[in-house]
């Protein structure tokens, strides 16, 4: 799984938003529906999705909505929508979240399981609708160079001790993706020092 994939997957989060334009419910489970017409949703990426998701609306002028992450990308790129952060968004909950990883030599559990994602996503189309935007990406980023930096420190002891497995809580996809070629080398290259070694005690 590469990163768009990733970033696929992220786009399937629910997220708020306040529409300015009214739009009935759409149906998006069971593949195409006869009585809709999808051509009218092709700026929404509707083809590409609508095998995913579930109902979607009604969307009513001024009221919140919870929509998919690439709906509520696409509204918002087209000016049709304001779209309300995540709580754990918020300053003070990235803060916290910020002085708990420091605090722990393990890793601990994200609000999100695309955190990283959500918040490139959404500052990307909506910085105007995120306060504090700047200090969120600052934070983000902060919280995400933490947990590398400890994912990184747990693969160099792990093949130090030369264990055959390990386990890690609390990793995402993203996270996993990004020291997977990493870990791949490191633990090809210990392959072949073993068979290496093994060759030569054998020789002797």
């Amino acid at each position: 799984m590469d990163p768009s994939e990733v970033e696929f997957l992220a786009e399937k989060e629910l997220v708020t938003v306040v529409p300015n334009f009214p739009l009935d419910k759409i149906y998006l489970i069971a593949g195409t529906r006869t009585d809709l017409n999808y051509s009218q949703f092709t700026d929404m990426k509707l083809e590409m999705h609508r095998n995913i998701y579930g109902d979607v609306g009604p969307l009513i002028p001024g009221v919140p909505a919870q929509v998919p992450l690439w709906m509520a990308v696409n509204l918002k790129q087209g000016q049709k929508c304001r779209i309300i952060p995540p709580e754990w968004m918020g300053i003070e909950n990235l803060q916290e979240k910020k002085q708990e990883e420091t605090d722990s030599k393990f890793f601990t559990q994200m609000p999100s399981q695309f955190y990283i994602e959500v918040t490139q996503l959404l500052l990307k189309c909506a910085t105007d609708d995120i306060p504090h935007a700047d200090e969120i990406r600052t934070l983000v980023k902060d919280i995400w160079d933490l947990r590398i930096a400890k994912l990184r420190s747990s693969i160099d002891t792990f093949v130090k001790s030369e264990a055959t497995h390990a386990k890690l809580n609390f990793l995402t996809l993203m996270e996993l993706n990004t020291i997977r070629p990493f870990l791949t080398k490191a633990l090809n290259q210990m392959h072949v020092l073993r068979t290496n070694i093994t060759g030569r005690r054998r020789g002797k």
